[in-house]
């Protein structure tokens, strides 16, 4: 199992913003050069990262694979600790283009990496897909309802080009019944609870996926 961190301080923030030890830190759904810089940095160590300026969930793999290394909270968010050991200097001020919110979801859905999926669960001693999403909205002040049905009458339609981190997306068994749901990041990636490999990653672009793609829904 990957290790994960207990979301209690995610949970304290409220939708106005969030406390000011979160506030100094490049994460999932972070764009523009300093993330690039970040992640040449990460490639000229070896890691296997493009600096597209893009923060995904590739970019968050390799910094738990460097935090991991140095014996630092793996926790694939790049603070003050992390950036000072990957770049030698002291972190900047962090610029926040687009949804904060969105942002917050993704890196607290990332933190249950590895937890088992349970039929029914939606804590994180175990998940389904629905309860997954659920718990994870729930810890940034926004109520979803239990099943991926309900959860996919929410929000608004999302066409597949213009999906951002946070979004829902929607997927049918081969009877074409609505039966499972994740979280979109980026560069095509969603986080979901995986009856095989627990709380993980998997692709909009892998075949089983795209041909069962349902639609997305914008909630944040």
């Amino acid at each position: 199992m990957r290790k994960f961190l207990c979301a209690g301080l995610v949970s304290l923030l409220c939708l106005g913003g969030a406390p000011a030890a979160q506030a100094a830190a490049f994460q999932v759904g972070d764009q523009g050069g300093e993330v690039a810089e970040i992640q040449e940095a990460l490639s000229n160590l070896g890691y296997d990262v493009t600096p597209d300026g893009d923060f995904g969930p590739g970019t968050a793999a390799a910094v738990r694979s460097f935090e991991a290394e140095r014996g630092l909270e793996t926790d694939g968010v790049v603070g003050p600790v992390v950036y000072q050991a990957l770049m030698g200097r002291a972190i900047p001020e962090v610029s926040r283009g687009g949804n904060a919110l969105a942002r917050r979801i993704a890196a607290t859905a990332m933190q249950y990496l590895g937890v088992p999926y349970v039929y029914g669960g939606s804590t994180p001693d175990g998940f389904d897909c629905s309860g997954f999403v659920r718990y994870v909205f729930q810890q940034a002040g926004v109520p979803l309802p239990r099943v991926a049905d309900d959860q996919y009458m929410l929000g608004t339609p999302v066409a597949f080009d213009n999906l951002r981190t946070g979004d829902l997306v929607f997927f049918v068994d081969d009877s074409g019944e609505l039966s499972h749901v994740g979280i979109y990041l980026q560069d095509g990636q969603f986080i979901h609870a995986s009856i095989y490999t627990g709380i993980d990653f998997d692709s909009l672009h892998r075949d089983w996926r795209r041909e069962h793609y349902l639609g997305a829904r914008r909630i944040v």
